[in-house]
């Protein structure tokens, strides 16, 4: 017997059908995706993550914001991702043409920075949303894994709390590892003084 195969949808199928309901969904690859919904430990970690990079771009008056809600569409196949912390450049926006009307951005030079933080579908952060966001040529991507759940060949064995932040060098993302008290070093916040420790602290 054969198994019919899910219709592939396009990204303004997606956009049409979004509801109104509060669960979240992202779209890979046409497959229309529900995401796990949050928990108070990820939630306290996306909101200090947001409030440390808020700190830096008001103190060097950088024209960036935070917005609560934004797809980012990579230029690949037909997807668009919802990510924890979403850094725009407000400078850009004016060139973004689904920006007005569906709060989605294309371009890499809208997004300096994009943080993923990571939950049960962890895969998704380490390998699908890195090999988009490398492609669509995103400068910094941050995973933040404060609960271990990455694989062993990522966090070690045993597995330990780590803050990845991925740096676009030459077409590639450079893999920099950010444990215990280690200080987070950041392309785009070059004077951010903030360690790994005091994000893992944020679940508490």
């Amino acid at each position: 017997m054969t198994q019919a195969l899910p219709k592939l949808i396009t990204f303004a199928e997606f956009i049409d059908w979004y509801p109104n309901t509060g669960i979240r969904y992202e779209l890979h690859n046409g497959v229309i995706v529900e995401m796990p919904p949050p928990t108070g430990d990820h939630e306290k970690v996306v909101g200090f993550i947001a409030r440390k990079l808020t700190v830096e771009f008001d103190r060097f008056n950088r024209a960036y914001t935070i917005p609560k809600t934004a797809f980012v569409k990579p230029d690949v196949a037909d997807s668009a991702y919802l990510p924890d912390v979403l850094l725009l450049n407000l400078d850009n926006l004016n060139n973004e043409p689904l920006w007005n009307k569906q709060s989605t951005v294309t371009q890499a030079a809208s997004v300096p920075l994009v943080v993923e933080v990571v939950s049960t579908n962890w895969r998704d952060d380490y390998y699908k949303k890195f090999a988009d966001y490398e492609e669509m040529g995103i400068l910094e991507y941050w995973i933040a894994d404060y609960a271990a759940l990455g694989g062993n060949k990522f966090i070690g064995d045993p597995k330990q709390p780590t803050i990845f932040v991925c740096e676009l060098v030459n077409g590639e993302y450079q893999m920099h590892k950010f444990q215990g008290d280690s200080l987070i070093i950041s392309p785009t916040f070059p004077q951010l003084n903030l360690t790994a420790q005091q994000i893992f602290d944020a679940a508490l």
